[in-house]
């Protein structure tokens, strides 16, 4: 194991960005910048023992600071969306700057994916943490949260931890794109096995209509392995409006998802204590400029971002997503990478 760091540039602001590269010796590789907590390439060996980057990034600090999309970052203090930007904590309404239409999205157009983070190595992989002050984006709460980023027997873990001193909401998640090929073809021909009996219907705005659906005879089922390409231009309502996937689904158990490539054989296996995952096949990224100069597309590649509900504070009667003052948030989040021929 071996972690070097570099600089990456410096912010609009003037803040100098880290770039870490953690090494394991099984030959898996990421490179995440102190900026948002981004991990901006992901390199695993495929079937023939060869390199491939199976994550979309950036070349400068200021395509992450400039473009939408999340590439590779973490996401807080609340991932995906709040319906109007509102939402009503022991009595007291609080309003988060609109991002999406006439929602909130991703933690508001300042998130946490848009912050250098303080960092210090520890054992295989980088601790990152962030304090955001009482009413930050809106949010009640003096906020204090650390991701721990590791490297250990072939994937890379995410582990979350947060404390408030106010009772606040928190959902936090990374958003990588992954295309297991490492190439610019869609994600079509790349399987999904997807560990969810249901998921959550959505309407205007992607926001939840509070009704948890089943995938039986959809879709949306991707309880027996399938490739992408089979179902996304279904004609089902849901997934038409979405141009694609772009839905949170409800978590059997563990392993939450497996997603592999015929190509490259390199096969990911997803593990999580969260409740869902939220599968988004880039339908809203065309002709966007990437590593190298190379241009990523709508559903080039796809994301598995494992949280709580969206919207879930105005659901009372789904896993709360309620930070109280003085507890602890802890979660993780596994992506594991092998082989097959």
């Amino acid at each position: 194991m071996s972690i070097e760091k570099r600089s990456f540039g410096k912010t609009a602001a003037g803040q100098e960005v880290t770039c870490y590269t953690i090494t394991a010796e099984d030959g898996i590789k990421a490179e995440v910048l102190d900026f948002g907590v981004t991990v901006r390439t992901l390199i695993v060996p495929d079937k023939n023992g060869n390199p491939v980057d199976v994550v979309w990034g950036y070349d400068t600090v200021e395509e992450y600071e400039t473009q939408s999309g999340c590439l590779g970052a973490t996401i807080g203090r609340f991932a995906n969306r709040i319906a109007n930007g509102q939402f009503i904590l022991n009595g007291k309404e609080y309003n988060l700057p609109l991002n999406q239409g006439k929602n909130h999205i991703h933690g508001g157009p300042l998130g946490f994916n848009k912050r250098v983070w303080d960092s210090k190595e520890i054992e295989n992989g980088v601790l990152f943490t962030i304090n955001s002050p009482d009413g930050d984006a809106g949010y009640p709460g003096n906020l204090t949260v650390t991701v721990a980023v590791t490297l250990n027997d072939g994937a890379i873990t995410f582990k979350y931890n947060a404390v408030s001193d106010k009772d606040t909401i928190i959902n936090l998640t990374n958003h990588s794109y992954f295309n297991l090929n490492g190439d610019l073809e869609n994600v079509h021909e790349q399987y999904l096995f997807l560990n969810a009996d249901s998921f959550l219907m959505t309407g205007e705005g992607g926001i939840p209509t509070g009704e948890i659906v089943s995938v039986k005879g959809t879709p949306m089922d991707f309880l027996a392995e399938h490739k992408f390409g089979d179902t996304i231009k279904s004609d089902y309502p849901a997934l038409a409006r979405c141009g694609g996937y772009d839905f949170n689904y409800v978590i059997n158990s563990n392993p939450a998802a497996i997603a592999r490539s015929e190509k490259t054989g390199i096969v990911m296996t997803l593990t999580t204590d969260q409740p869902g995952v939220q599968l988004y096949t880039a339908n809203g990224l065309v002709n966007r400029k990437g590593k190298g100069g190379v241009l990523y597309n709508s559903q080039g590649a796809f994301c598995l971002e494992t949280q709580h509900y969206p919207d879930g504070i105005h659901h009372p009667e789904w896993p709360t997503c309620i930070l109280k003052a003085g507890e602890e948030f802890n979660s993780y989040t596994t992506y594991a990478f092998s082989v097959e021929n």
